[in-house]
């Protein structure tokens, strides 16, 4: 039998259940996660729309394929336009989130990212804008929830200092990243924080780590996926991450914080045929489907082999729905906000 609270589990226990390869015990993991997640959530699986708007970034992360450094990248930027239309097309397919992603591009200023958080709040007053572009100032955080953005996604890869240090440059730090999210929080958005599994140097206990982090954060949403390289990085040899301890990961999650959107990563779906309906299986609650331009989507490249970069918008979205339903889950076209979520939540002034 599982239990019901993990956060009740010794750390030893914890690490046993990380690692255990026992299929009987990680069923059984996973039978509990669903039973967490039906509480709150029933069988609905909440859709975003994923816009990747700019591929160009000013950070050299070890493991990630549009670091500034690879210069065998081919480089674009959504105009306000082209973004816009991403959004028309979404709401035709009935998308009711946005889901905003891009490499920390400085040439999206905050006046920029700003006048494309206002013209979406405008044709869309009712959807919800999400934004998932890296670390800025309280200030810019501030100004972009004024201007109707609802939720910020940011990864905090890992929550031990060592392992960060040996996965990013010495220009960036965990201690700030971590700010960057209570400051998210304490602003009022509902936000995301997450992190890979498998990735170079990572052991048990790191992850035992990002569990006890996201514990004592409590987010909203925990994105987590399997690392995989790309060719391109200084991590392009190293083996991707396990499946099965990222769902089992997914899984521990989903205890720790049965509340949480917990999405099904496209990069479980690369590594694993049917790698999405299994994270659904332990315990996920969201997918992404892609509204990016076709011509855009093999560019964005976080690492290699991601899957359905030549499918139009609506082939990703009729598809993702044929294949959960299969699974015995409900696709839910509605905002799908955070189990109890209510307004008020901004310390921001009126």
């Amino acid at each position: 039998m599982m239990p019901a609270r993990l956060d009740i589990i010794s750390d030893a226990g914890l690490l046993e259940l990380i690692g255990t390869e026992d299929p009987e015990r990680e069923e059984a993991l996973f039978s509990a996660a669903r039973k967490a997640r039906a509480g709150f959530y029933g069988q609905d699986v909440y859709f975003r729309g994923l816009i990747e708007f700019t591929n160009h970034c000013k950070n050299n992360c070890y493991y990630c394929g549009i670091r500034g450094a690879n210069s065998r990248v081919e480089r674009y930027r959504l105009s306000l336009e082209e973004i816009l239309n991403c959004c028309r097309l979404g709401n035709l397919l009935g998308y009711r989130t946005f889901v905003l992603q891009g490499g920390e591009d400085p040439w999206f200023t905050d006046d920029r990212v700003a006048e494309i958080i206002g013209a979406i709040r405008r044709e869309y007053p009712g959807h919800a804008i999400t934004l998932s572009i890296g670390e800025r100032g309280r200030e810019s955080y501030e100004r972009f929830f004024r201007a109707g953005a609802d939720r910020y996604l940011l990864r905090h890869e890992t929550a031990n200092d060592a392992h960060y240090r040996k996965l990013h440059p010495e220009s960036m730090s965990l201690p700030e990243r971590k700010q960057c999210l209570y400051n998210l929080r304490d602003i009022g958005y509902q936000v995301g924080a997450g992190f890979m599994v498998g990735t170079p140097f990572q052991t048990p206990e790191n992850l035992l780590e990002d569990l006890r982090f996201i514990e004592e954060l409590k987010p909203h949403m925990v994105g987590i996926g399997p690392f995989i390289p790309q060719a391109d990085t200084p991590f392009g040899n190293h083996p991707p991450g396990g499946f099965r301890q990222t769902l089992r990961m997914v899984a521990l999650t989903r205890l720790l914080l049965p509340q949480a959107l917990i999405p099904a990563t496209t990069a479980l779906g690369t590594i694993s045929p049917f790698g999405r309906e299994k994270g659904l299986m332990a315990g996920a609650n969201v997918v992404m489907p892609n509204l990016s331009p076709k011509d855009v989507r093999k560019l964005y490249a976080l690492y290699d082999n991601k899957i359905c970069t030549g499918d139009e918008a609506a082939e990703c979205r009729l598809c993702m729905e044929g294949r959960i339903r299969n699974f015995g889950f409900v696709p839910n076209m509605a905002r799908g906000d955070y189990a109890g979520w209510g307004t008020g939540a901004s310390t921001l002034p009126a």
